[in-house]
């Protein structure tokens, strides 16, 4: 396994990271998610992402029993807030103060831990002054419940914003959470950037564009049974915006490529986004461990320039890139 550090700080985390969105608590039966989250700690995956929304809640819990009895300092554990959860009342979401600290505490029981490494604003919110949000996080920070601070899906300008109050408030905030694919780069033109100058580093999901850069798709094709693409408690509202024809026999050009690579083109989708610079870490999720094992083969892989250039060719056309597609409420 490859370790990066995480922004401008002293937190390592492995270049490959396991995420329980969409299957723990809700897709995969607990014993299968158990297997997945031993296989990817056999593979020498450190590091483990989730949220508190994620199956409302129940996700966390899964993580936090399939994770008892290891060495927790051998740990990296990222949880999220903003989402509505539990009951959904007026303060049982955003970035308030009272959801914060209520929230924090809440995810530190199901994940049956003592402190979060990494605790991450889901969205943005612009219902509550961004001085309130950064306040409750260092407040969490001094009294060691969060080591660190990050977020998710947060523009250029809002990233900023944030940075500049975490410094007046001395809190390490080294983190953005986007999604990126080489069939979604919207964060190369403006966040990227941004978090360079900020010193914040992207810990990126859905690396292969929700399975459709595994090839799995086929274009004229129905879905294949059981896919994401099936999945209606949220994987087939994300992966729709793909499963385009003409995105689809793009992809398919990418099968020579990822052969010449000696990669499956799972592989090659996750360590395409690993090339770049200001990435830390790729998240992937598993309905299976074999899943787990055949992805982490991407970290350390360096792409040549003749494979991302080919890599670019074969999607040409098809490539998204505004900014403006940031995911914001």
């Amino acid at each position: 396994m490859e370790f990066r550090r995480l922004g401008r700080s002293g937190l390592s985390v492995s270049a490959i990271s396991y995420g329980n969105w969409i299957t723990h608590g809700s897709q995969v039966e607990e014993d299968q998610a158990h297997a997945c989250v031993k296989a990817a700690l056999d593979a020498g995956i450190t590091t483990f992402d989730t949220a508190d929304v994620y199956a409302n809640t129940a996700a966390e819990s899964v993580l936090g029993r399939a994770l008892a009895g290891q060495r927790r300092e051998s740990l990296e554990i990222f949880t999220k807030v903003f989402w509505p959860t539990g009951p959904k009342g007026e303060n049982d979401k955003g970035l308030g103060r009272k959801h914060i600290m209520e929230s924090a505490n809440a995810s530190l029981k199901r994940l049956g831990t003592d402190y979060i490494d990494l605790y991450q604003a889901h969205r943005f919110d612009r219902t509550v002054p961004l001085e309130e949000t950064m306040l409750a996080f260092a407040d969490l920070v001094r009294q060691g419940k969060v080591l660190y601070v990050g977020v998710s899906e947060w523009n250029a300008e809002q990233i900023t914003r944030g940075a500049a109050i975490a410094r007046e408030l001395n809190v390490p905030f080294i983190s953005n959470q986007p999604q990126y694919s080489a069939l979604w780069r919207i964060i190369e033109s403006q966040v990227i950037p941004a978090s360079e100058r900020e010193g914040i580093s992207q810990i990126v999901w859905s690396p292969i564009a929700q399975g459709v850069l595994t090839g799995k798709y086929k274009p004229g094709q129905p879905v294949p049974a059981g896919s994401r693409a099936t999945d209606e408690s949220g994987g087939k509202n994300f992966v729709a915006r793909f499963l385009r024809e003409d995105v689809l026999e793009k992809v398919q050009l990418l099968e020579p490529v990822a052969a010449e690579a000696g990669l499956t083109m799972a592989q090659l989708a996750v360590a395409w986004v690993l090339q770049n610079p200001n990435v830390a870490s790729a998240i992937i999720g598993a309905s299976r461990p074999e899943q787990v094992s055949e992805n982490v083969k991407a970290a350390g892989v360096k792409l040549d320039e003749e494979i991302m250039k080919k890599i670019d060719e074969a999607l040409d056309g098809v490539i998204e890139y505004d900014p403006r597609l940031t995911i914001t409420p």
